[in-house]
């Protein structure tokens, strides 16, 4: 019985070892470094993608801020006889 549990043991182990190492050499192959490659640049552009829309936020958000130290919001009325209304 100790003996087939061991050999048993033993087939499985070579199983694994085998399809990792299967596995590790197809990523070894030109059309699996290729495949790696083409998912690293599709990261990166979506890396950068978002990294344009987080500064352009942040920039729409920094406007608003200054025009609000300003007292130039789209969404108030100048008052009469402001040098706004004189143009």
């Amino acid at each position: 019985m100790k003996r087939m549990f061991w050999t048993g043991l033993g087939v499985a182990a070579g199983v694994m070892v085998t399809r990792k190492a299967s596995r590790a050499l197809e990523q070894l192959t030109p059309a699996g470094i290729s495949d790696r490659l083409a998912e690293s640049i599709t990261d990166l552009g979506d890396a950068v993608r978002q990294f344009g829309m987080d500064v352009r936020e942040a920039m729409w958000d920094r406007e608003d801020e200054i025009r609000d130290a300003f007292g130039l919001n789209d969404d108030t009325e100048p008052e009469p006889g402001s040098r706004a209304t004189a143009r």
